[in-house]
């Protein structure tokens, strides 16, 4: 059985031995619920540090065309939040990085979130990440996922005023999830720039780990936000296309390492 380690203990460990951790972001059940638990733990062999695993959701309000589609994939063979959460036991035991569960808040409210907390924690999983809920709604969740011992992972935006990040910052567990653009999630050719300078807004506000995501297509754009800075790299839609959109399960598995370990081997 593999040791596991919370959100906040891993990205520490990472930080104290100067490591930029490799968080990648997948789909529940794309294109199959066997290729995730396969594709969960290949991302562990190859360093992972954190995983985030999505959710399938039919009305996906931060996520860009290649999410969407692979979330209507798992949808349609009807992956439900169940079936998810029976993926993280499966595969809990056997792999060391530790997961953040991806979903909306209405999957949560529909089950009851005293309920979802305790069933994704007793399943495994050591974080949450809700990306439609505002700041000022998150009290609740926090105190409820923190008393079952889960990381609840907040977002930051280039369009967050100074003074609102630093509360963001202030709140979020495991670590600070850096948006590095404006708009949805997706490959693009090239980084923005002023990622750098957010990053050095949020370091003089907290000494949490910062992790950068939204737009990370491959291993040059990994690397640049690393010179940057941050203290991990988020990696979505480009692991997700590989893995969903090739001619096989198998092939897609192929790809997804491939370009994990360039990204890992990146920074």
């Amino acid at each position: 059985m593999a040791q596991q380690h919370g959100v906040a203990q891993r990205m520490a460990a990472c930080k104290e031995t100067k490591r930029t951790a490799f968080i990648p972001f997948l789909v529940a059940g794309d294109p199959n619920l066997e290729s995730t638990v396969e594709a969960i733990k290949a991302l562990d062999a190859i360093g992972a540090d954190v995983i985030e695993l999505g959710v399938p959701y039919s009305d996906p309000l931060a996520d860009g065309p290649t999410i969407q589609a692979a979330a209507t994939r798992a949808l349609q063979q009807g992956v439900i939040l169940d079936k998810v959460i029976d993926v993280v036991r499966q595969v809990s035991p056997h792999i060391s990085a530790p997961i953040v569960m991806f979903t909306y808040f209405n999957p949560i409210m529909a089950r009851g979130l005293e309920t979802f907390c305790e069933q994704i924690k007793s399943a495994g999983a050591s974080g949450l990440l809700v990306p439609d809920i505002p700041l000022e709604e998150t009290t609740e969740i926090r105190e409820v996922a923190s008393s079952h011992g889960l990381d609840l992972v907040m977002l930051a935006t280039p369009t967050t005023p100074t003074p609102r990040m630093k509360l963001i910052a202030e709140k979020s567990m495991g670590f600070v999830y850096l948006v590095s653009l404006t708009g949805v999630t997706g490959m693009r050719g090239t980084t923005e720039s002023r990622v750098e300078g957010l990053i050095e807004q949020l370091r003089e506000t907290t000494d949490k780990s910062i992790a950068v995501g939204f737009g990370v297509s491959g291993p040059d754009q990994a690397k640049q936000i690393k010179d940057w800075g941050a203290d991990g790299v988020i990696v979505g839609s480009a692991l997700v296309k590989a893995l969903g959109e090739a001619s096989s399960p198998q092939e897609g598995l192929d790809a997804l390492k491939t370009l994990a370990k360039s990204i890992r081997d990146a920074i």
